[in-house]
């Protein structure tokens, strides 16, 4: 799949994907990342050919920060 996404042009037909290692055997929904050029895609593990989400660096440094931070935690 080839896509120009925020000014980015993303081919994910290389892409290497990385399956989450946080609570993979456990998550029910485990999700892959690959980064591709300046582009973070993130999908579902279980549906590889589905769609995935595509981040600016700036983005995903963004959501890691907040992560880190607790902003997401219940």
């Amino acid at each position: 799949m080839k896509a120009e996404v925020k000014g980015l042009h993303v081919d994910l037909s290389r892409a290497e994907w990385i399956k989450s290692t946080r609570g993979a055997h456990a998550a029910p929904n485990p999700i892959e990342v690959a980064f591709v050029g300046e582009a973070i895609a993130v999908r579902d593990a279980k549906n590889p050919a589905g769609p995935a989400l595509i981040f600016t660096a700036a983005e995903w440094d963004a959501f890691v920060g907040g992560a880190k931070d607790g902003e997401f935690d219940l």
